[in-house]
């Protein structure tokens, strides 16, 4: 929490009020105490009022619900984290008190529930601790009957008047939460926040106000990874889907369940993975391309029919929001181990197009490229997420819709003759038409899994099998030459350079500035295209003496992570190393500025 110089009394003689740049509140409890809507609330508020976020949760894996903490960084100008330290600390019970209070920074401020919460004396000098009996307060307020609910909206209520919040805008939020609930529902929730809002904090010697956004008046929308995978979706046009839900993939299932009927779509819950890649690939032969999506596990029982669609170059769309494994292993933490199942995880040659949404804007942006790159080079389109960039809750400039958006109806016109596997394609692109197609030369092209010649029909010709084989091959190849060279994020050249990909964007973006500031000659660079790889990116590493690849993943059986393991298989070179973590937690931006000064501090003793 960044003050400003200047702090001015508050009515009354209470409580002084600073100006900060940014704030960053962790809020813990358990999972049925509604810590994630207090969290979206926040989020959504930020983006409303111009100003940068971005958030951090975690929940329990099993039904019977367990800790959750959500955790939001606000701020006048750019975001990149959701923070490493908290500046205030809401804790409902004994253990989001012990397990979360050294997340706070020295001196940060610890709102903690009184009726369930007994301060130590041990961290008092360290931190300012102000005690509420929020549960009890709470069923003052709206009844009591009312136990534990609410509680949340009252916490709001104190969050609100801690940092002199937009209570308009917020109850409007509130409302737009509660309001197709019964009536009394939405009374309570805002009776509760009323009544946090207004209790005395009288005990806090200051209080906060956010600056104003250095983005004012620009026009936003928030939301998460997510939802922006899924409105992504419908402006590139697909108007169909099918899919199993798994966690944390269900989101953008249900979303589009619910918003493609609206465009003249559907979207289609099968009875598991198999049928619902087999669905897919239906519609998208037919002329409608499609999308399905899973989580690490899910994909796994999609792979027979994924080498299908490269045999048969289907165009397709298949999600994978990655979650830590193998088999079922932590559903609800974040890994990004499904680069190598992505890549190769099929039988025989099955190249495939593999890309990776940045952030939450850029998941927008990358669903609509994927439904192009299918389309132009008839090829299964991977797009790997994972649950950190899923869940959480960013602002971003609202779309140009009237440029982005686009019609995929088939188009049924007849043609003279058709053969979609013609060998003498350049490129190797296959062009099929829609089924109900009328072909004037009566001779129509079949669809199989078999090797085929350039009309479908099944082949096990040797010579054939080589050529198709080629022919599925440069499609890759002629994408990857249409591909940007990826911007480094800092000089061209330097000590060292760190390389990632997916949802480690902002933190290392912001651990290089972090390490700029400190006089240390870093830069980064973050890949998006990670099959094919954008050209030339030996040339990039040639200027720098080392190449660091930060993955939330394994360093494997030789001491590299999967994205790191590719790169030097590709370039042979030994200056890229990797720094990994399996913790399931995204990475702090102080855990990549360590890993990087422990992995440099290696190196120098190996070569002493």
């Amino acid at each position: 929490m960044n003050k400003s110089a200047a702090a001015t009394q508050a009515p009354g003689g209470q409580a002084k009020v600073h100006q900060i740049a940014e704030a960053v509140i962790r809020i813990a409890g358990n999972s049925q105490d509604g810590i994630q809507a207090i969290g979206g609330f926040l989020a959504r508020l930020a983006g409303r009022s111009e100003q940068e976020v971005m958030t951090f949760m975690t929940i329990p894996a099993t039904i019977s619900g367990g800790p959750s903490i959500f955790q939001v960084r606000i701020g006048s100008g750019e975001v990149l984290s959701a923070g490493d330290e908290a500046d205030v600390l809401l804790a409902f019970y004994q253990h989001s008190y012990e397990d979360h209070i050294r997340s706070l920074r020295k001196g940060g401020i610890v709102l903690l529930d009184s009726d369930h919460v007994e301060p130590r004396s041990e961290w008092q000098k360290d931190y300012r601790h102000v005690a509420i009996p929020i549960s009890t307060r709470t069923i003052e307020a709206i009844g009591g009957t009312a136990r534990d609910k609410g509680k949340n909206l009252y916490a709001l209520g104190l969050v609100a008047r801690m940092f002199d919040l937009d209570t308009a805008k917020l109850e409007k939020l509130i409302s737009e939460r509660f309001g197709s609930k019964d009536p009394s529902v939405l009374k309570n929730a805002l009776s509760a926040f009323h009544a946090g809002y207004g209790y005395s904090l009288e005990n806090l010697l200051e209080t906060f106000t956010l600056a104003e956004s250095r983005k004012k008046e620009r026009a936003q929308v928030v939301m998460n990874g997510n939802e922006a995978l899924a409105y992504g979706f419908i402006a590139a046009g697909v108007r169909f889907g099918a899919s199993y839900p798994i966690t944390p993939w269900s989101d953008v299932m249900e979303i589009l369940r619910r918003e493609l009927p609206q465009y003249g779509g559907c979207f289609v819950q099968c009875e598991d993975e198999i049928a619902s890649i087999a669905t897919a690939l239906g519609a998208s032969y037919a002329g409608h391309l499609a999308v399905t999506g899973s989580s690490g596990p899910g994909v796994s029982l999609k792979s027979e029919c994924l080498s299908w669609a490269v045999m048969a170059e289907v165009p397709l769309i298949i999600v994978n929001v990655q979650r830590g494994g193998p088999s079922t292993g932590l559903p609800t933490n974040v890994e990004q181990s499904d680069l190598y199942q992505a890549c190769f995880g099929s039988h025989g040659d099955a190249p495939r197009v593999v890309l990776a949404p940045t952030d939450v804007e850029d998941c927008f942006y990358t669903a609509i490229e994927a439904v192009n790159i299918a389309r132009k080079y008839s090829v299964p389109v991977f797009v790997l997420s994972d649950q950190a960039i899923a869940t959480r809750i960013e602002a971003f400039p609202e779309p140009d819709l009237k440029k982005l958006c686009q019609n995929l109806a088939p188009d049924l016109s007849p043609v003279a003759d058709h053969k979609p596997y013609d060998l003498s394609q350049p490129d190797g692109v296959t062009r099929h038409i829609a089924p109900g197609t009328r072909v004037e030369s009566g001779k129509y092209p079949v669809l199989t899994g078999l090797e085929h010649d350039e009309m479908g029909h099944p082949s096990a010709s040797p010579q054939l099998h080589a050529a198709m084989t080629a022919k599925r091959r440069r499609k890759l190849q002629a994408l990857a030459r249409t591909l940007p060279p990826p911007k480094i994020y800092g000089p061209p050249e330097g000590q060292v350079l760190l390389v990632g990909w997916g949802s480690t964007r902002g933190p290392i973006r912001e651990a290089v500035d972090r390490a700029r500031a400190a006089g240390d000659s870093v830069s980064s660079l973050h890949l998006r295209h990670l099959q094919p790889l954008p050209p030339d990116l030996h040339k990039i590493f040639s200027g720098f003496h080392h190449v660091f690849v930060v993955e939330m993943n394994d360093e494997g059986l030789y001491g590299y992570g999967q994205l790191a393991a590719l790169l030097r298989a590709r370039y042979c070179d030994a200056r890229i190393q990797g720094l990994n973590k399996t913790d399931g937690l995204t990475f702090k931006v102080r855990e990549i500025l360590e890993r990087m000064k422990n992995k440099l501090t290696a190196l120098s003793s190996t070569r002493a």
